[in-house]
């Protein structure tokens, strides 16, 4: 396995008294900047024409070196000043990722005034608005950006947002102020102090309507620190990302550790998704990133296109170090063929890993940071970090406690107090186990959200994050996700989405998908673990809807909402010839 450079890990171990096992990394992390404006000056002076970021023009690149991007936002800062906004003020965000709006986050930023970043699906044509408008009641900006007033006309047409004054990247209407206006403020210091609220960043909403979770500069800063503190690695990563920034782990463990380490980022317009991938792997084919990572639906693409383009495989993995996926769990047989793709092309395998944490722990809470390529392990608390694993019910809660952890929600003191437990850990909502009991440094593994899980009629419980992984990678390349169902039902439900890019017709794939569900029914254990209809589903989830995040993922409470239809006719008495009875 080629060196990831992986500092040495560090555990301690104590026992609360209520039972609970805390763990926690006393390693000692480096420089911890103020605030998020600080480390873009330092790498200014000290390497002031390496890139910063990079974005696609044309053909080729367009290159922003840290020290024009330390003078842009300078300039940027200024013109927000002119506009005059209340101190503290949120400034909304409806942009997609690119040079631009990295320099205008980073500027509001640094006026103290928090940068609140939003989906783009939310106020794309077709979107529905209706959380967009949550979004704006929730944070009550004073202005709002947008990266292009024409692909967001219909937001900016609704009356949620008539009379916020407008900053417009591109395409402007009359009224709007346009970036290069902007840009012709004055050069104006950073006033933001380590107290301030960086980021105002939405939940995912899969437990209700979304939050605004609020980043302190220093939250942002001590996780950046605290990620870098688990390499000994003194080379720049160079990384290749399409991780929106209005979710946590593109704003903060990507964009903004990769400004704390000094790193290049080559912003990735593709998405991971059949149709749109395309651009992703245009952009590998050029850029071999030394740090690469993705949600699971990306990987599960990628492997395809590592295994059919040779050419791809080796720029790939020329200097690749870490490999990473996050925001849901990955199958081991994916993590097995990737590995097969690197050993072929450049005859080692590159460790595989994956984190843990949520928006409100900023967001890495844990990571693999040593040699791994076994697949659901979520490693080990980051430097500093305490992990709680609170006994609720026969699982283990996993809450958090650190410098990075968010104070609260905007706005919501209830909300805030019901987040934390008595000792001030907070609780994430999700399950972990050991991956060895016997030795904890082995790390954890994910053990589902507790939210997502139910029971059925029989009263068996359902793990389904842990269930829906181990089906996937039980069909193969011929699905693309699932949605788990079947709460109060005799026996579990899939509705699966077909893999579109497998090759595989519909014959094929209903084949595929059938053998494949019998044969892991009949590994399966228990009713919960075992699938009883299944049926493949005609359309692809909707991310207008929020059934799938622009991260790629499956939001399966939602999706559960949104097809009652779907459910209704999967576990009607008399099924219809396109469900597949398993129980019958």
């Amino acid at each position: 396995m080629r060196d990831a450079r992986f500092a040495p890990r560090a555990l301690e171990v104590s026992q609360a008294a209520d039972g609970a096992v805390i763990l926690t990394n006393p390693r000692p992390v480096g420089r911890v900047f103020a605030t998020t404006l600080e480390p873009l000056g330092h790498w200014a002076e000290i390497a002031p024409s390496r890139a910063w970021l990079a974005e696609r023009s044309g053909a080729g690149w367009r290159r922003l070196s840290y020290q024009e991007g330390r003078d842009q936002v300078r300039r940027l800062a200024g013109g927000l000043a002119e506009l005059g906004l209340p101190p503290g003020a949120p400034v909304l965000l409806l942009a997609r990722n690119s040079i631009d709006t990295a320099l205008v986050t980073y500027a509001i930023m640094s006026q103290a005034l928090p940068a609140a970043a939003v989906s783009a699906q939310y106020g794309l044509a077709g979107a529905d608005l209706s959380r967009l408008a949550h979004a704006v009641r929730l944070i009550g900006p004073a202005a709002l950006y947008v990266d292009d007033a024409e692909a967001f006309a219909e937001a900016l047409d609704a009356p949620f947002v008539a009379g916020l004054p407008v900053i417009a990247g591109r395409n402007p209407r009359r009224g709007h102020l346009s970036l290069d206006d902007l840009r012709r403020g004055r050069d104006t210091d950073s006033v933001a102090a380590s107290e301030d609220i960086a980021r105002l960043l939405l939940t995912s909403g899969s437990t209700g309507d979304p939050k605004a979770v609020m980043t302190l500069h220093r939250n942002m800063s001590y996780n950046g620190a605290q990620l870098a503190a688990c390499y000994d690695d003194p080379d720049p990563q160079v990384l290749v990302s399409h991780a929106p920034w209005s979710h946590s782990m593109g704003s903060n463990a990507i964009l903004h550790t990769a400004l704390h380490r000094g790193a290049s980022l080559y912003i990735d317009a593709g998405q991971p998704a059949p149709g749109r991938f395309g651009e992703t792997v245009r952009n590998l084919r050029e850029i071999g990133p030394t740090y690469h990572n993705m949600v699971p639906a990306g990987w599960n693409l990628l492997a395809g296109e590592l295994e059919r383009d040779e050419a791809l495989a080796r720029t790939f993995f020329s200097r690749l170090r870490v490999m990473q996926y996050g925001g849901a769990a990955l199958g081991q047989a994916v993590g097995d063929r990737i590995q097969a793709a690197a050993v072929r092309a450049v005859g080692e395998r590159i460790t595989f890993g994956s984190a843990f944490g949520a928006t409100e722990t900023g967001p890495s809470a844990t990571n693999v940071h040593w040699p791994n390529d076994t697949m659901g392990v979520v490693g080990l608390p980051l430097p500093g970090v305490s992990l709680k694993m609170a006994p609720v019910g026969e699982r283990l809660e996993a809450r958090i406690k650190g410098p990075q952890v968010s104070p609260g929600y905007y706005r919501a003191p209830e909300a805030t107090r019901a987040a934390f437990d008595e000792e001030g850990f907070y609780r994430l909502g999700d399950a972990v186990r050991p991956v060895d009991p016997a030795r904890l440094e082995q790390g954890l593994a994910f053990d589902g959200r507790l939210a997502e899980n139910f029971k059925l009629a029989s009263g068996a419980f359902v793990n389904a994050g842990a269930l829906r992984v181990a089906v996937l990678s039980a069909l193969g390349p011929a699905v693309r996700d699932a949605i788990v169902c079947g709460e109060g039902e005799a026996g579990v439900g899939l509705l699966i989405f077909r893999n579109e890019a497998s090759g595989l017709g519909p014959d094929e794939t209903r084949t595929a998908v059938r053998e494949g569900l019998l044969a892991f029914n009949r590994e399966a254990r228990s009713a919960g673990a075992r699938i009883a209809r299944a049926v493949i589903l005609a359309d692809q989830p909707d991310p207008a809807a929020g059934e799938i995040t622009d991260k790629g993922y499956i939001n399966q409470m939602r999706a559960r909402r949104l097809r009652q239809g779907e459910i209704q006719h999967l576990f009607a008495a008399a099924p219809d010839s396109d469900v597949f009875n398993l129980e019958a």
